[in-house]
């Protein structure tokens, strides 16, 4: 593995963290980088569908020596599917789901990395197909339970809407809403909600979200739920979310005490000067795994 050269990145262009064989190969690798650089329903702020070859490239500036768990997980195999182009919500939900589900049939871990939240209903639903009974985990600064907006039941603002509608899905669990319309609380689930502020200064919040995490666990992570300080480069900023070391220490109890089977992270839209952003985001995808990786041996 080549030095990292900062500025630059190592390793090969469009691949995360410049992984390239014998890591890259698909055949050996256990984690597998879905890039689907989808941005149609967005309302606000467009260019989501630069988020995945923003965090890609970012990713090539990571230490894959992590201090924390004491790990490389890069060592279990990353590679780096094509991206999925498509023209409508149809037809990228189709091949993203066809996609998705022939990459967990063939037992490797699923990262499917954004473009715009609509995106997330594919990876959960061939995840919820193949493990059953799966829980979504959901960071976000919206609820997204929009029945359907501007005319499109497939919008961003409605994909945990179609989501609760799976059979397979347990149930959604959501962390960090600050944003609804009032359309949309009719639709909410108190019980499994965890509004940003309502969250506690302690750590006791985070022990009721893991209550609420049943059998296999799926997490779609949009990251406006970060706190717009720390994330300004979202189609929709909202201030008043999480912060890094807050949202890193619920992660990593997830990971060590249950079983996440696949994640997706949406919703960069890359800012001009500023890389910040893209680089936090390359960064959580490989705690993440880190965290899952080591904490899990036994579950994955």
């Amino acid at each position: 593995m080549k030095t990292p050269i900062h500025g630059q990145g190592h390793g090969v262009a469009g691949h995360f963290a410049g992984l390239e064989a014998p890591y890259g190969l698909e055949d050996f690798a256990k984690i597998v980088m879905l890039p689907v650089p989808f941005d149609k329903t967005t309302t606000y702020q467009k260019g989501t569908d630069k988020g995945p070859a923003a965090l890609i490239e970012a990713s090539r500036n990571l230490e894959l020596y992590d201090i924390e768990t004491d790990s490389q997980v890069y060592l279990h195999g990353i590679h780096t599917a094509p991206p999925l182009l498509a023209e409508n919500s149809q037809e990228m939900l189709d091949l993203t789901y066809k996609t998705c589900k022939r990459i967990v049939d063939q037992d490797k871990f699923l990262v499917v990395i954004g473009g715009e939240h609509s995106i997330s209903y594919a990876p959960i639903r061939a995840c919820g197909e193949h493990f059953k009974n799966l829980t979504v985990l959901q960071f976000d600064a919206h609820a997204d339970l929009q029945p359907t907006y501007e005319g499109d039941p497939w919008s961003h603002a409605s994909v945990i809407a179609r989501v609760k509608e799976l059979s397979q899905i347990k149930r959604v669990v959501s962390v960090g809403i600050r944003s609804m319309a009032i359309e949309e609380k009719a639709h909410s689930d108190p019980a499994n909600t965890f509004l940003a502020h309502q969250l506690d200064e302690n750590d006791h919040w985070m022990e009721k979200v893991l209550d609420k995490l049943e059998g296999p666990i799926y997490i779609t992570f949009d990251l406006d739920v970060f706190d717009s300080s720390l994330m300004p480069s979202t189609g929709t900023p909202e201030p008043g979310g999480l912060y890094w070391n807050q949202t890193l220490k619920l992660l990593k109890k997830v990971a060590q005490e249950k079983r996440i089977v696949g994640f997706d992270v949406v919703e960069l839209c890359p800012t001009p000067n500023n890389i910040a952003p893209d680089y936090l985001a390359a960064k959580l995808v490989y705690k993440l795994l880190s965290y899952i990786f080591h904490y899990s041996k036994d579950k994955l």
